[in-house]
């Protein structure tokens, strides 16, 4: 069995920093570049990051679990590695849940991000949310390779 509970701490938490990796490195770049439209890139990106932020939820939880039974006890979940996840758990609610629920509420308001002009108060804060947005998701990609890296190291025989 821990074998299993391994390959699943390894596999989820792999699952989601590699996610969160690919969509930084590869979809959202290229949303920007092959649409036109910048509003319809923002959609695609917006789609794709909630799928991915739901992905990353739902490995945390997957990851805890499975540290908790491995180590036949909750006290497993206060050593480094799973205190990051907790943490990761955490930044990607805040994420999703507020910073970019907020800014899809602002992108209905403008109609359009790229029509509205920079110095409009609701860009600002639009603009201002999004910076919040990708610090969110670095320090999720940060706190996942660490994790990553303390769940596969050697454990003692």
């Amino acid at each position: 069995m821990g074998t299993l509970f391994r390959f699943l701490q390894i596999f989820s938490l792999g699952t989601w920093v590699g996610s969160v990796i690919f969509f930084a490195a590869i979809v959202a770049p290229a949303a920007f570049t092959v649409l036109s439209n910048t509003d319809q890139a923002g959609a695609i990106v917006g789609l794709a990051l909630g799928r991915l932020h739901l992905l990353g939820l739902a490995a945390g939880v997957i990851y805890l679990l499975t540290t908790a039974l491995s180590g036949h006890s909750a006290k497993a979940l206060l050593r480094p590695a799973p205190l990051l996840v907790f943490a990761m758990i955490l930044l990607t609610f805040v994420s999703q849940f507020w910073v970019v629920g907020t800014m899809e509420a602002l992108r209905g308001q403008m109609g359009s991000v790229a029509a509205t002009p920079p110095t409009d108060a609701l860009r600002v804060r639009f603009d201002r949310l999004h910076t919040v947005s990708v610090r969110l998701e670095m320090g999720v990609l940060i706190a996942g390779l660490i994790a990553l890296v303390l769940t596969s190291r050697p454990t003692a025989p």
